[in-house]
């Protein structure tokens, strides 16, 4: 099975965590998000992926041939021009009539993908929302889908299209895209995908629709901490701590490389790798690569890569490299 993840994005209400790493290998849970995707794609059998990349596509390339044992085409996306255009990009790495599946590289969506690969036919990922007019969202006739919309003022639905995909005939999809390219026919600017998928039903595919059981939004710190939580929650992390005077709240994930001194961690906290924790209580938060937290109360923040936190009682989004030092005058 080969997959498409569009990971152009640059993710502009995570900064300044995304001026120095693009969206997708913002860390969660102990991991980076395309981590997690990648992860459960590998049990419905993909191993082949194509990246469709923008903004530092370099390191996305780099994590994910150096982490995993995966083919990987690369398509640049040197201009965003949309969703729609993404895919299309990728025709040129699809066989004619080889079914994919589309995965945004910036949403971890869990479902049993496995089954709605069996069901041989195309179908759409969705999930209950309260404001559908915010999303691409289906009307059904039964268990079939009949059209797509993208931000309807009046959605028939609040079912929301959630960023999974499973395409049988590529070949008309990618038809559909190139006549909406050709035709510069865009939605906000920009090329949609949820206009192609309705030139296909209008075509006579058959599209199904699944439910999923999750779908955790990483778009901005608020959506990311939550996601943070529902993953260290639900996948058994071990609490870690090899000295007296480290106290451990499970759930959280602790890199085995972090260094840990007289500080109480938890709940709902990751710590990756090379951190260093010293006299600190840390609750609900995200701390990256190779930061220094001291002395300090630290909750609800996101502290980045090789960054300094040190001081009194806070909430903190702080990106690389950077420093924050309180002291009392």
């Amino acid at each position: 099975m080969k997959a498409i993840l569009p990971v152009a994005g640059v993710g502009s209400r995570l900064r300044p965590h995304t001026h120095t790493v693009p969206k997708a290998l913002v860390h969660v849970a102990g991991r980076p998000i395309l981590g997690h995707i990648l992860d459960s794609l590998r049990p419905a059998g993909v191993d082949e992926v194509v990246l469709v990349v923008g903004y530092l596509g370099e390191k996305i390339v780099d994590y994910v041939k150096n982490t995993y044992d995966l083919k990987v085409h690369v398509i640049e996306q040197e201009e965003r021009l949309g969703l729609g255009h993404a895919i299309w990009l990728t025709k040129d790495c699809v066989k004619s009539g080889e079914p994919i599946l589309i995965v945004l590289g910036d949403t971890i969506v869990e479902a049993d993908l496995g089954s709605v690969l069996a069901r041989g036919v195309t179908a759409i990922g969705v999930r209950e929302v309260d404001n559908p007019s915010s999303f691409g969202v289906v009307q059904l006739e039964g268990n079939r889908i009949v059209q797509l919309m993208e931000k309807p003022e009046r959605p028939p639905t609040n079912l929301a299209v959630v960023g999974i995909y499973y395409i049988t005939n590529s070949e008309l999809l990618y038809r559909s895209l190139s006549e909406i390219i050709q035709g510069d026919i865009r939605k906000g600017g920009e090329f949609q995908l949820t206009d192609g998928l309705q030139r296909m039903l209008e075509a006579g595919e058959v599209m199904e629709l699944f439910g999923v059981d999750h779908w955790l939004d990483c778009g901005n710190p608020e959506t990311l901490l939550a996601t943070n939580r529902h993953l260290l929650a639900n996948n058994g992390y071990t609490p870690f701590s090899n000295r007296s005077d480290v106290i451990v709240i499970p759930p959280v994930y602790i890199d085995p490389s972090a260094v840990l001194e007289n500080c109480l961690i938890g709940p709902y906290v990751s710590i990756a790798s090379g951190a260093q924790i010293t006299n600190a209580l840390i609750r609900d938060s995200i701390v990256n690569e190779g930061a220094y937290v001291a002395d300090i109360l630290l909750e609800h923040s996101l502290v980045g890569d090789k960054a300094v936190v040190q001081g009194r009682f806070s909430r903190l989004n702080i990106g690389d490299s950077s420093q924050i030092i309180t002291a009392d005058i």
